[in-house]
Order: C-alpha cells, then structure tokens, then sequence
C-alpha cells in the first residue's frame, strides 16, 4: 500500500509539473522575440515592428497568465503530497522559491501590465525598457526554479543535522553556482527560445501559406530563423554540458542514459540505437559511435564511466557504510548532549551515505535490521528504468538537430533567397510547431525519471519523502488537477488559435499606410528588396 500512494503521488506531480511546462517554454523566449521586435520598433520607427510586438505580445500575454495559475498550483503539491521532504528539506529547497516569488515573479507580473496597457503612456524608450524587463524576469524565475531543482540533483552547500533530523543550508553561494543547476538553466532557457522560434516560425508560414499578413509574417520569419538558429545550436551545446556535469555528479543516471551495463575501457563509445535489456543486462543489436561518450562524458581519451554493474556494487557498499551512520545517529538521538565522542565521529565519518540506509525503509523499518538480500536489492533500486531514459534520450537529441537543420534552411532562405519559401518548406514548419514541447517534456522526463529512486539524489529517496495520504485521497486530487489541467489546456489552445486566426488587429490602418509606401518605394527601385513582394513557390 505504501508504494501505491508513492507511485499516486509521483504520477499527480509528474502530470501537474509537465502540464505546467506546457506554457513555461513559450513564455521564456517570446519575451525575448518580442523585446527583439520592439527593439527594432524603435530604432527604425516603422509601424510594422510595433504592430508586430503588439501581435506576438499578445499571444505571450495569453500564454504567460495561464502559466502562472498552474504553476502556483503546483506549487502547493510540496506541502500537500510531499509533506516529510518538505521537512527535511525545507530550509534548502525554500529558499530559491522565496527568491523566485520576491524577485522575479513580482518583477515580471508588474511590469507586464505596463507592457499591454501602458503603449500610449510611456515614451518608446520606457515602454522598450519594459519589455525587456519583462522577458529578464521570466528568464530570472526559470533560474531560482531551477536552481532549487539542480540542488534535488547535486545537493551541494548543505549538510544533515542529527539534532533537527532536518538538511540545513552551508553555503547559499554554493547551492546558487551549483554545477547541475546552471547547466540545467542555460539549457532549459535555450530550449524555450527554440520554443519560441519555432512557434513564431510555424505561424508566420501559415499566414504565408494563406496569403494573410505577408509582410507580418516575412520580418517575424527571419527574426525567428536567426534567434531559432542560435539557440538551437546553443541547446546541443549546453546538453552536452549538462552530460559533462552528470559524469560527476549523477553517474548511474549516465549510466542508464548511455545503457551502459559494465564499465567501458576509456574512452567509451556511444550507443547511437540498440534496444536495452535490464534482466540480461546488455543492449541488444546496439550500434557504437567510438570514443564519442568517453569526450561527451569526461572531455578526455583516458578517463572511464562508471557502468551500471559497477555503480550497483558501489551503492551497496554505501549502504552498508548509511546503516553504520543510522547507528550512530540512533544513539546521537537517544543520548543528546551526552553522546560519546566516538559515536559522533563514527556518525561524521559515514553521514554521507545516510541516505542510502534509508533505501533499506521500503523493506524494513530498522535498516540495521536488513538482510543480505534485502540490501542487495536496495542496491539494484537505484538503478532507474533504462530503456524509457535511453529511447527518451536519444529522440529528443534527434529532434535538438532537426530543429538545428530547420532553422538553417530559413535563415539561409530568409537572408540570401529573398524571403522565396517553397510551400512544402511552410507546410513544415507549420507542422514542427509542436515538435519543442515534444522535445522538452522528453527532456524533463530524462532529468526526473533517471533520478528514481531518490527525491535529493543520494540523500532522501522518493518512497520516504511522500505525505500520509490515502490512495482515496490521491486519486481524488488526481482527477481534480488532471481536469483543471486540462481545462486550462483548452482554454489556452482555444485562445491562441482565436488570435492567430484573427491576426493581427492593432495599429492596422498606420501599418497599412506604411506598408503600402514601403511597398511603393521598393517597386520604383529595382524590385529585389529583402521584403519585397514574392508569392510563395
């Protein structure tokens, strides 16, 4: 019963965090394409750039409040479902989400009011300004959320007192620069972006396939092909960071990753397909790329990656090492102030594998109690389920350069093919359109689910950190936030598609005039200006 409400509980968290993730990539990068376009806006002064920020703002106005209502949503899971980890933890993990309301939500929910409604009453210069504040503090929330998730993956500036039973914070500094937790923010950050383009992308060819707002949609094309080519490039780079990262800090999720079942001699090779088998512990039909994840994974030609096989017996020996520090940590509590000398010292020496005796509570309620066997099996629980990590993975990676190779072909036909698109080109890009979302919540299921079994890795395993819920109770809120969830879901696409198939509305007559002269102008040139008028192919 007691792995029932844990599972109910990961399943109710998994599927409130990926709705919500649902509108957070948007938001974090079209503030920026429109901070982007009004820049413009306001260095050359055409009504075009403003009808378009106006436009593209709109959609991310409709994107970022329902953003916000299921993340404040979710939030409240952590006292309602994960009650002891929110004990344990608390002192650490509250912090960057305390900072994040203070600074960044409050930051960004102010001044996108003064975005929408302040056009007529603050000059050009202000109301840019604005804008650009706006997409810093969208961008400021994504990085204290996930630096409060980076400590959950490398738990850093932080140790365990055995008075308060509680994890309390050593160095803020630490947990801020925390290795996991900027790696994971660039890569999040760039991800939205490619979001971003690509939805921008994928829109504008729409109108183009239409013949709708072609001069809207030409300029937001290009400023979507080059922002979507740089950041996409950036989300390859900055993955493989977050691989590096992971060789030092989460090297059975590597491992599982990598279907790496026995230590490879250096420099390990790439599993580029195969089909991974846990009870044999291989990978079948798997084809190599030499030497490829020995430099993702280490930079070097000389350094080894744990395999799987090798990590296990290692957990098994922390977890003997966490059953002598529960010991000592049994007596500390009994005897308080009075404890020996040796029995503290015992408990410093080995503190840092507590958490692996807690692995042993699922079987047994003292985990001096456990058998051999049962901490055999302890030891294999920190093995994730490979095959979903390994296929999610590498699906997301081939999306990551489909995305590269996209952006390259509009960039490159937006700047030297004078905007000349051929239709099955936009038919394309229309249909990428949900393709970044895909890319993402695989991603996140890579980052999440290769934690299993623990909440902090190494230190508080998920099946202890769990509230003392009924399964009634569970799947009650269950359904509950699936069907708010999904709610808000349909509401979001409903308004998005309203808009887009409105178009643009605002500023249309002065947009019109200058089109118009703008149109004129490059006629009694030559004709070949970058947005002159070119039907599609």
């Amino acid at each position: 019963m007691e792995l029932d409400i844990v599972e109910l509980s990961r399943l109710q968290f998994a599927m409130t965090a990926m709705y919500h993730f649902l509108f957070v990539p948007l938001t974090l990068g079209l503030s920026v394409l429109v901070a982007i376009m009004e820049t413009v806006y306001v260095m050359t002064n055409r009504p075009i750039w403003r009808q378009m920020t106006k436009f593209w703002g709109s959609l991310f106005g409709i994107n970022f409040v329902l953003g916000v209502a299921t993340g404040i949503t979710m939030e409240f899971q952590f006292g309602m479902n994960w009650s002891y980890y929110s004990h344990y933890m608390g002192d650490i993990f509250g912090a960057p989400l305390a900072i994040e309301g203070l600074m960044a939500f409050f930051l960004e929910a102010t001044f996108v009011g003064l975005f929408f409604f302040g056009w007529d009453k603050l000059s050009k210069r202000a109301h840019l300004t604005v804008t650009w504040l706006v997409a810093l503090g969208s961008n400021l929330s994504a990085l204290w959320i996930l630096i409060a998730n980076g400590w959950m993956q490398n738990p850093v500036g932080a140790e365990f007192n055995p008075m308060t039973m509680r994890m309390e914070m050593t160095s803020f500094f630490e947990v801020m620069f925390n290795e996991v937790a900027q790696a994971k923010f660039v890569h999040t950050v760039s991800a939205g972006y490619v979001t971003a383009a690509v939805f921008v992308l994928g829109v504008s060819a729409w109108y183009l396939l239409k013949g709708r707002h072609t001069e809207l949609a030409r300029r937001s094309i290009s400023v979507a092909a080059s922002f979507g080519l740089a950041s996409a490039v950036s989300v390859v780079v900055l993955g493989d960071e977050s691989g590096y990262s992971a060789t030092h800090s989460q090297k059975m999720k590597l491992a599982a990753i990598e279907a790496m079942w026995h230590t490879q001699p250096a420099p390990a090779s790439f599993t580029l397909v195969g089909f991974p088998n846990r009870e044999a512990r291989e990978t079948h039909y798997a084809i190599h790329v030499p030497w490829a994840m020995g430099l993702i994974g280490t930079r070097s030609l000389t350094t080894e990656i744990p395999g799987i096989a090798e990590l296990v017996e290692n957990a098994e020996a922390r977890i003997r090492s966490g059953i002598i520090a529960y010991d000592a940590l049994t007596q500390i509590r009994e005897l308080r102030d009075d404890a020996p000398a040796d029995v503290v010292a015992t408990f410093e020496e080995h503190s840092g594998d507590l958490g692996f005796a807690f692995l042993l509570r699922r079987y047994v309620d003292d985990p001096r109690d456990a058998t051999d066997k049962q901490i055999a099996i302890a030891s294999n629980d920190t093995v994730p389920q490979v095959w979903p990590l390994f296929w999610a993975f590498r699906f997301m990676v081939a999306l990551g350069f489909g995305f590269i190779a996209t952006m390259t072909y509009f960039f490159f036909m937006a700047s030297f093919r004078g905007m000349r698109f051929p239709r099955p080109a936009l038919r394309l890009a229309v249909i990428m359109i949900p393709a970044p979302w895909i890319a993402a919540e695989l991603g996140w299921f890579v980052a999440e689910f290769g934690r299993q079994p623990w909440t902090v890795d190494g230190v508080l395993p998920t099946a202890m950190s769990v509230s003392h819920l009924s399964v009634s109770d569970l799947l009650l809120t269950l359904a509950g936030f699936v069907t708010l969830y999904t709610v808000l879901f349909v509401i979001e696409m409903g308004l998005m598609l309203k808009y887009i198939r409105k178009g643009p509305y605002m500023d249309v007559a002065e947009t019109d005039v200058w089109t118009e002269r703008h149109t004129h102008r490059l006629r009694t040139h030559d004709g070949k200006g970058p947005f002159a008028e070119t039907p599609a192919e």
